[in-house]
């Protein structure tokens, strides 16, 4: 469904939720048909926010609800993400249905967040002073917000997945059965298999230890991190989930693995993480691993996907993978 198809589809929907959100008139501009469909909502007063009916059957409503009760906790906490809006009763989300999908979607709201996406000013930045900058500083997030989510007590009625060696490399994993996209060879996916295997036992060894295990964004990366003058904000948390504080940073350095500035971003990075918060060389030590895993997980997420037109990117990626998992040693 091309951009111009998919307005025509959802703005319908979009507007029913904006009455229940009290907002009206307004205008809705799409910006974004991924995961979610997200609009652009702008008011007679010219207030801006962000406006998303989320996918169908990859959160329950308990879910979604619990995921804002942890961005308000780290709002109060000084952590800068998206604002959220409730509707005129007071409930997070209201159920919507699309008519020409025939979907009954959640629609949820938040106040906009101003800036660049962080991807886009790397991408078309060379100055080695920028991206150290500002890889301390999202590391330094990073660190708030695990700080956040371990002195946080987690209400009884919160139910978010989990992000431990099951989610990651289960026989079901949370972004799916990535030893089964086609673009594998038989060897490469016992290559992968065999490694999933020895990544269990490394992390079934480590633990899920406080010190490094809460809730964590699971997506950082600078695709979902706002740029505003020098303020960086948070996005998207739809992945969030309790899982190792390392996957965080594996997934924020990802981007960067196979470039020759690597060890410069990665020391950046836990240079500002360190600023905020400790973290062992031990642990630290892990992030490689799970920098694999983030591999693996996304040749998951995009053979769960087949709309999607990624056999381009896919291959390097399994390329990549394959690659590390033949030098893969489990580091505990």
């Amino acid at each position: 469904m091309d951009k111009a198809a998919a307005e025509k589809a959802y703005a319908p929907a979009a507007l029913e939720s904006l009455d229940a959100f009290a907002i009206g008139p307004a205008q809705l501009q799409l910006v974004s048909l991924a995961e979610n469909v997200t609009f652009r909502v702008t008011d007679r007063n010219d207030t801006v926010y962000v406006l998303r009916l989320h996918r169908p059957g990859y959160h329950t409503l308990d879910e979604l609800n619990s995921e804002r009760v942890w961005i308000r906790a780290l709002a109060d906490a000084g952590i800068a993400v998206p604002r959220p809006l409730v509707a005129r009763d007071g409930r997070d989300y209201v159920a919507v249905s699309v008519a020409v999908t025939g979907e009954r979607r959640y629609a949820g709201m938040s106040h906009w967040t101003e800036g660049e996406l962080l991807a886009n000013v790397l991408r078309h930045s060379r100055n080695v002073g920028e991206h150290d900058a500002y890889f301390a500083q999202l590391g330094s997030i990073a660190a708030s917000m695990h700080n956040q989510a371990n002195r946080w007590r987690v209400p009884s009625s919160f139910k978010r997945h989990a992000l431990d060696s099951d989610g990651l490399v289960g026989d079901a994993p949370f972004w799916g059965p990535f030893w089964e996209h086609p673009v594998l060879s038989a060897a490469e996916r016992r290559l992968l298999l065999d490694t999933r295997e020895r990544i269990r036992g490394a992390l079934s060894r480590y633990g899920r230890d406080a010190s490094t295990f809460s809730m964590i964004h699971a997506d950082l990366h600078t695709g979902n991190v706002l740029l505003d003058g020098q303020r960086l904000t948070v996005i998207d948390f739809d992945d969030a989930g309790f899982g190792w504080h390392q996957y965080d940073a594996a997934v924020a350095l990802f981007s960067s693995w196979t470039a020759p500035d690597f060890p410069i971003v990665e020391r950046a990075f836990v240079r500002g993480y360190r600023s905020v918060r400790e973290i062992s060389d031990a642990a630290l030590a892990l992030i490689p691993m799970f920098l694999l895993i983030r591999g693996m997980a996304i040749i998951g997420w995009i053979h769960q996907r087949p709309e999607l037109d990624r056999s381009e990117y896919v291959q390097g990626l399994k390329d990549l993978v394959c690659a590390r998992c033949e030098m893969f040693e489990p580091p505990c």
